[in-house]
């Protein structure tokens, strides 16, 4: 399996041997959405979806990155900051790891 990158979006790219076609899906979604997409060569793959959206007039949902910034006040980071150094990890691993722990 490929991966695909184009204008934000992150996705797979399988072959289907047998009629010669490509496919795949976004990835980094919003949990239980689904994105295919598909065609006949790897420029029609990145557009596909979009132009999907475009005529059906429907919102185009990017990949999620991995990245955010999060505002605290002065006195929460503090107390974040010192309970990571407390424990020996990083700030963003403590946060990581506090959020996975709400999550899953």
């Amino acid at each position: 399996m490929e991966m695909l990158k184009y204008k934000g979006f992150i996705g797979t790219v399988e072959v289907v041997h047998e009629d010669n076609t490509l496919y795949g899906k976004v990835l980094g979604l919003d949990k239980g959405t689904l994105i295919t997409y598909e065609g006949n060569i790897v420029s029609e793959l990145k557009e596909d979806y979009i132009e999907h959206c475009k005529e059906h007039n429907l919102p185009l949902r990017k990949s999620f990155s991995g990245l955010f910034n999060v505002r605290l006040t002065p006195e929460l980071h503090t107390k974040v900051a010192d309970k990571s150094a407390q424990i020996g990890i990083s700030l963003n691993a403590f946060v990581k790891e506090t959020l996975q722990k709400e999550v899953l």
